[in-house]
């Protein structure tokens, strides 16, 4: 019987998957790149069994609104602190995992540093925690928080894309990379208070002309948030687009 067309796909991405690891295993051997003593191939995103067990997956309680993950025995939805008086752009955020000292240094290897081997480690987490609440809503649109051209210049890819494009994958959505833009360069947020933050990026976005939504409820992605400051600006660029919900995930979770 010949297969139909989403079993030809899913044979060629195999395919496709299979080559990509042979190669990387060639190129690079096939060793945990955080501890460089177990064996962990391109399949794994070089990361060992050991050093999975630093991976601290976000889990009840945490924040209603901000995603952020508390200690303790609370049973009923809530919001922190954090989120007070707080005007935030999309209706709610979640990430996959907190953003301890291993899932940062990872982080920032990947798109700092080009450690694009940790791509198939990152887009896992973050797939395996979003995909069960989000495959049974009606979200129609993936989109990545954008870089500055500048940025982009010098980093030469967009890791939230990249992400992005892995977890439309996942949940089989389209992925739009082209809604908004960043309009303003603004600096490393690292360092700065929650309203340095905010301030910093509050005009960083624009919807783009001609590319505009018709009501579409979106899910923006990025790496880590923190404060929620540039997702949320985002956010409300995507709403003056034409989407009628923006909801964030991320795959790390700052404090």
């Amino acid at each position: 019987m010949p297969m139909r067309t989403e079993e030809r796909v899913d044979a060629g991405w195999a395919w496709v998957n299979t080559a990509l690891d042979a190669a990387l295993n060639f190129v690079y051997p096939p060793v945990c790149q955080l501890c460089r003593q177990e064996r962990a191939g391109a399949r794994e995103g070089y990361v060992g069994g050991k050093c999975w067990t630093g991976v601290r997956f976000v889990t009840a309680p945490y924040c209603d609104r901000c995603g952020l993950p508390f200690d303790g025995d609370i049973i009923h939805p809530f919001r922190c602190e954090n989120c007070a008086g707080v005007d935030f752009g999309f209706r709610f955020a979640r990430s996959a995992v907190t953003a301890n000292a291993m899932m940062l240094d990872i982080i920032h290897r990947y798109k700092y540093h080009h450690a694009l081997w940790f791509e198939p480690f990152l887009a896992d987490l973050l797939a395996r925690q979003a995909q069960p609440p989000l495959a049974g809503a009606p979200w129609d649109l993936i989109v990545p928080v954008p870089l500055h051209p500048v940025k982009m210049r010098q980093r030469q890819f967009n890791q939230a894309e990249r992400l992005a494009r892995c977890l439309g994958r996942a949940l089989g959505l389209p992925v739009n990379a082209r809604v908004v833009r960043r309009v303003q360069f603004t600096e490393t947020q690292t360092r700065l208070s929650r309203p340095q933050r905010a301030a910093n990026v509050s005009a960083a976005f624009a919807p783009r002309r001609g590319k505009e939504l018709h009501g579409e409820r979106v899910i923006l992605v990025d790496d880590v948030m923190t404060t929620g400051a540039t997702t949320s600006a985002c956010a409300r660029a995507l709403r003056q687009a034409g989407a009628s919900e923006v909801c964030v995930w991320t795959v790390a979770r700052g404090t």
